[in-house]
């Protein structure tokens, strides 16, 4: 909805709260068209444009090659390198097949981010695998992938990474004995709604945000892994004798070992969720990914060989935090820099989460599979303000219900669900529409590749471990049917909706977008 459609009693109060007043009044009456149009007068990053004697309203782009780098490894090294170890290694039963698993996790997060990268320079619209399910398989698989990913995908791996960072900032507080539920979850609460804030507020300082964490967290696991070199220098390398004993075969084991694994690769797409808003697309999106994928894949490994340098395998299964435990055994007294460390690691990771997963809730709206005011930007700070607002409040309702390691695996389960969609859509444009321009192209078998990894990852554990939990999720993804046909396909609008939408736009500052097609 836009408010030029509205009685001519709103102008008073609409040229008082809102600055970009001829976007808003483009569509009304012809005395109020005839208004003097504000010149253009921003410079080449800014968001506005008049064309056609029409002012339009768009995000900055100011993601460059360094900020695109520190959003994906920034978001990749979260909380799942510090607890996700331990799970990896009681699903496969031994030492040498947990980072074999860690490997081909870096590698299929590779194969993944690469062909998403060709995916992102044909369709150069930001919104990840929503916006390329919706132009290659339409409109109703794309509002599904929508209405999962919106309420319950990231909202929850959202909940996730935040209680992970809550857990580990309030237990200095509580040395000896676990921290009391409520704490973490209002740490929790409270580390959402500062994101929001700051998301809010501002592109440059979302990304500055990410930048200093990425820096911080890369030290801590470089102290880590230092650490560990030293211990295997020492001789402690006990772990690594008969590496392959106790291995498990199992394809279930397998696969959520597989999911624990790639929970801490998570984010290896989040660069195409903001592809609108980075400088030079093609040349920043295949980059970044190229130098930040394997940076985080080797410091995995090296991590994970250091973790089994200072702890034998049954002593790192029974830790429930694997990193306070090594801080433990080899820094000693400087033990609490672990906790700092894995607190500024998982704080990093929800602001990349949470600067991507808005922008989906954002795209998904523009595109009309979501309430009007979700596609709205500030019209000052230039950000989808309701989009996260939105996701904030979706993530505080998530961190009431829900533990970490259900979490992952049902996430991980609807995620390479869809991923898999969306690189059967990128195998379909190679085959039937080579000639469309691309300016990186990938080769076939890595796509076909992850393809395969895509199935397997969805039905191993179904056909291996059967869980109801699956069968919900299921059901919850399809109910989106029940909404689809009368809000989107036949656009039957509850009557108050256009009400509530204008009082929010006044509200909240916001206006309407129009994407770049440049």
């Amino acid at each position: 909805m836009v408010l030029g459609k509205n009685p001519k009693s709103l102008r008073q109060s609409l040229l008082k709260c809102l600055s970009l007043i001829p976007y808003y009044l483009q569509t009304t009456s012809p005395n109020i068209s005839t208004m003097r149009r504000r010149k253009a007068t921003d410079s080449s990053h800014s968001s506005t444009d008049v064309r056609e004697g029409k002012e339009k309203l768009r995000l900055k782009q100011e993601v460059g090659l360094i900020s695109g780098v520190s959003l994906i490894a920034g978001t990749m090294i979260g909380s799942g390198i510090f607890m996700s170890p331990e799970w990896v290694l009681h699903h496969m039963g031994s030492p040498a097949s947990s980072l074999l698993i860690w490997g081909a996790c870096g590698f299929l997060a590779m194969f993944g981010a690469l062909s998403y990268a060709e995916l992102g320079t044909i369709i150069k619209e930001s919104g990840g695998e929503y916006i390329y399910i919706l132009r290659i398989f339409g409109s109703f698989p794309a509002f599904l992938f929508a209405y999962t990913s919106v309420i319950l995908v990231r909202p929850a791996g959202l909940a996730a990474v935040c209680l992970s960072f809550a857990e580990y900032a309030v237990a200095p507080f509580y040395p000896g004995c676990s921290s009391p539920p409520i704490v973490i979850k209002c740490a929790a609460a409270a580390c959402i709604l500062l994101l929001t804030i700051v998301n809010c507020l501002n592109v440059r300082l979302a990304t500055s945000v990410m930048n200093v964490f990425t820096a911080a967290k890369l030290l801590a696991l470089l102290v880590i892994v230092v650490g560990g070199l030293v211990l295997l220098t020492r001789g402690q390398t006990q772990s690594f004798h008969n590496a392959f004993q106790n291995t498990t075969a199992g394809v279930g084991a397998v696969g959520v070992a597989f999911y624990q694994g790639l929970w801490s690769y998570d984010g290896w797409n989040n660069l195409n969720y903001v592809t609108e808003e980075l400088k030079k697309p093609e040349v920043t999106l295949p980059r970044a990914v190229m130098i930040a994928i394997p940076l985080v894949t080797c410091l995995y490994l090296l991590v994970n060989v250091s973790y089994l340098a200072a702890m034998t395998p049954s002593e790192l299964l029974s830790s429930g935090a694997v990193a306070v435990t090594w801080g433990d055994k080899v820094l000693g007294r400087w033990a609490w820099l672990m906790s700092l460390s894995v607190a500024l690691s998982t704080f990093g990771s929800s602001n990349g989460t949470f600067f991507s997963g808005g922008r989906v809730c954002y795209i998904a709206a523009r595109e009309g599979h979501m309430p009007d005011i979700l596609s709205m930007a500030h019209v000052r700070c230039l950000t989808p303000s309701p989009a996260l607002l939105f996701t904030s409040a979706m993530s505080l309702i998530m961190i009431m219900s829900g533990n970490f390691t259900t979490i992952v695996n049902f996430f991980s389960f609807i995620a390479w669900f869809f991923y898999g969609m969306t690189i059967s859509g990128l195998l379909y444009l190679k085959i039937k529409k080579p000639e469309l321009p691309r300016a990186y192209k990938v080769p076939i078998i890595i796509p076909i590749i992850v393809l395969m990894a895509a199935v397997y990852l969805v039905l191993a554990p179904i056909i291996d471990q059967p869980q109801f939990e699956i069968l919900y999720i299921i059901l919850f993804v399809f109910s989106g049917v029940i909404l689809y046909f009368p809000l989107v396909h036949f656009k039957r609008h509850p009557r108050f909706l256009k009400r509530v939408t204008l009082h929010l736009q006044l509200f909240l500052e916001v206006a309407p977008t129009t994407r770049d097609d440049s």
